[in-house]
């Protein structure tokens, strides 16, 4: 898990993939916040269509790349949970604490992905680490 936590915070603008509700694929940048208890968490608000979206089909995928052209894939079920220690970890972010401003936002949402998997890999030539 420290891999993938390391690679996600060296890269911080991720892109997370979703079906929509109206079927087609939507692609969109997001951020990792931290891992808590073995959990991958992210967040977003209730007011956005990801997250209407994500509830109707909680399968996605995340993806970004590094400079040196290191990639992962990471996919997984979005589990929304009102959860007020993961929230409090996003306040730590800069950019979250500033759309948010607190932990109690009632728009404010954590998630994490149950079930995760992926792979980082690049060019070398070399096996991808699997997790």
């Amino acid at each position: 898990m420290s891999k993938v936590v390391e690679f996600l915070k060296e890269n911080p603008v991720q892109y997370l993939a979703a079906v929509g509700r109206d079927g087609k694929a939507k692609c969109r940048p997001f951020m990792f916040i931290g891992e808590m208890e073995g959990k991958l968490w992210f967040c977003t608000n209730n007011t956005k269509d990801v997250y209407k979206d994500m509830l109707a089909n909680p399968e996605i995928e995340i993806s970004t790349s590094s400079p040196s052209y290191a990639w992962i894939r990471l996919n997984g079920k979005a589990v929304f949970e009102n959860n007020m220690a993961a929230k409090e970890m996003c306040m730590g972010n800069p950019i979250v604490k500033g759309q948010y401003q607190t932990a109690d936002n009632p728009i404010f949402e954590v998630f994490y992905l149950n079930n995760a998997h992926g792979v980082i890999a690049d060019f070398s030539g070399n096996p991808p680490y699997e997790f």
